[in-house]
């Protein structure tokens, strides 16, 4: 019978390849092209430079179309929500 190996970490159970970096294409919308945003060490498993959050990366597409994410609430069991929860900053860099 095959051993079953439990994770070092909750955190780290499910994806385990890259876990912390992912790439986008955005294009239009006012997206300044040709750029690359954020750097990972060798093996990704570290962001080195230029770190944005999803909430940023949200906050930056509702932006783009004409949104403020800050505004942008929706009600869910009597409560108001955001898709950018209390954080998210636009990332003007990556604007043209």
């Amino acid at each position: 019978m095959a051993e079953i190996r439990k994770p070092e970490a909750a955190d780290n159970a499910g994806r385990d390849h890259h876990p912390v970096a992912y790439s986008m294409w955005l294009a239009g919308g006012g997206v300044k092209g040709g750029q690359v945003i954020g750097k990972t060490d060798e093996l990704c498993f570290k962001i080195t430079e230029d770190k944005v959050h999803v909430h940023d990366l949200q906050a930056t597409i509702l932006h783009s179309l004409g949104f403020d994410h800050t505004r942008l609430t929706y009600k869910y069991m009597g409560r108001d929500f955001r898709l950018t929860d209390v954080a998210g900053n636009v990332v003007r860099k990556m604007l043209a």
